[in-house]
């Protein structure tokens, strides 16, 4: 099974290109951030036409996150403390089977001295309690999304000159470790140890993604019963390529199951 998470800055001007990737690459369930779709809005019957269900929550403008799956899931819940329609549309969940997806698309935090960025913060400790309310470390459980958060020094090009700023900040490290200690494990570093893979490219620099000026901030995190049977990891850096790209591009697990 192959499982991909894709900020796609707008589901309905990216759909024909993310359907031709997940026919190609065989992808079973992609996590979308960012669809900038209100619900009415959602391209749901071109995915249903391609032989795809899909699962989402929108907001006008703005943030939207969706599972497209060849399976039907199933117990889908939305919003990180439960209130639904009160909440940014930012967190999905759903199950397949024994599995279940935990799609977030976390705030960016905009600037280190802002009330966004504590928001930010809040938000990424958030996810530990809602992961300790609803789940176990010994379920086969799955974080994954644009995390805003790159972790460790290989996942961006400059370390130096970045550390302190939103994205790379000791502050979000803190919070990130603290909600992956819960129980989960860095899917795509367990078979890519190196550095210099990255997911997110800024538009505003030019030539970014062949100058290697890049960001690894989209992730896939599992607990140990399910990471055990990932196989393999992989970036589709080619839809970055695209006449009309994402600023980011897809992260990809499999798993044997």
């Amino acid at each position: 099974m192959k499982i991909a998470t894709f900020n796609i800055n707008s589901v309905r001007i990216r759909q024909n290109d993310l359907l031709e990737w997940m026919n190609n690459d065989g992808i079973d369930i992609v996590a979308l951030q960012e669809t900038k779709a209100q619900d009415k809005d959602f391209p749901l019957a071109g995915f249903i036409d391609a032989g795809y269900q899909a699962v989402f929550k929108g907001e006008k403008g703005k943030n939207g996150v969706a599972i497209v799956s060849r399976q039907q899931a199933t117990d889908v819940r939305f919003g990180l403390t439960g209130t639904g329609e009160a909440e940014e549309a930012r967190l999905i969940e759903a199950r397949f089977g024994d599995i279940v997806l935990i799609n977030t698309y976390v705030p960016q935090g905009r600037d280190v001295d802002s009330p966004y960025f504590q928001y930010k913060l809040g938000w990424l400790r958030g996810v530990k309690s809602y992961l300790t309310a609803h789940f176990s470390p010994e379920q086969q459980v799955i974080w994954l999304g644009d995390l805003n958060v790159a972790p460790e020094p290989i996942d961006v090009y400059d370390p130096k000159k970045l550390y302190g700023q939103i994205g790379y900040h000791p502050d979000e490290h803190e919070a990130f470790a603290y909600t992956k200690a819960w129980g989960l494990e860095d899917v795509f570093r367990k078979h890519v140890p190196n550095g210099g893979y990255y997911t997110f490219w800024d538009y505003r620099v030019a030539n970014a993604l062949k100058r290697g000026i890049g960001w690894r901030i989209d992730h896939i995190l599992a607990t140990a019963p399910l990471a055990a049977k990932s196989v393999n990891a992989y970036i589709a850096s080619h839809l970055r390529e695209k006449e009309r790209p994402s600023d980011h591009a897809p992260l990809v697990a499999e798993f044997t199951l």
